[in-house]
């Protein structure tokens, strides 16, 4: 069984390899099946914008699809950049180290204690042409440490402190990070719904 990683993000796909590696699919990329397109994230929750993804991936490339949407949402300020995060500062922020250096001048009055934070990540599962799709969710709380540390991550991740380990998500190791990210905790659930959907009996139409 084919399932399509409806995003044109490397770092995103190069995780979900990891968290479902070992699963009885074949994971393909939009550039795989030859599917040039971008999404327009127009939902005002994380949910919302994971449902677009995943259903316009599924019906444009005729096969069942795995879409996220992930945010960061600081205490401080009232939640942001939550849903817009991959978006904070636009058009002036383009890269993720923009939006990262725009996060901490937006904090830099914030005393540690204050600066909580959660990444929260919504994956939906979509077939093609079907209204009915699966959910998984999952969260981690951390701290917005004053300047970025460590590479094993994209985003937010070297910013994003880990209380319980003292390292910020890009210098925890692939296995860690895996195991105890929003991305991670929320894959965890997607691996049973698709281990059951591959387990499925086949009908007319499934491959």
């Amino acid at each position: 069984m084919r399932l399509l990683v409806g995003t044109g993000n490397p770092g995103k796909v190069r995780e979900f390899r990891e968290l479902l590696d070992g699963l009885p699919v074949e994971l393909v990329t939009p550039a795989d099946i030859g599917l040039d397109m971008e999404v327009e994230e127009t939902g005002d929750t994380l949910e919302e914008n994971a449902l677009i993804k995943a259903q316009a991936y599924a019906n444009a490339g005729g096969i069942l699809t795995l879409a996220d949407d992930s945010g960061l949402f600081v205490d401080a300020l009232d939640g942001a950049p939550g849903v817009i995060s991959a978006r904070y500062g636009a058009p002036d922020a383009r890269t993720d180290e923009d939006r990262v250096q725009l996060l901490l001048r937006n904090l830099v009055d914030v005393p540690d204690e204050h600066r909580g934070a959660a990444f929260r990540c919504v994956i939906v599962i979509a077939e093609p042409n079907e209204d009915t799709v699966r959910i998984a969710k999952g969260e981690l709380r951390g701290i917005i440490r004053q300047a970025p540390r460590g590479t094993n991550g994209f985003g937010y991740d070297p910013i994003f402190v880990v209380p319980e380990y003292g390292k910020t998500v890009a210098e925890l190791d692939s296995e860690t990070k895996n195991a105890l990210s929003h991305r991670g905790r929320a894959a965890s659930i997607a691996r049973d719904i698709i281990a059951d959907m591959a387990a499925a009996p086949k009908t007319e139409g499934n491959s």
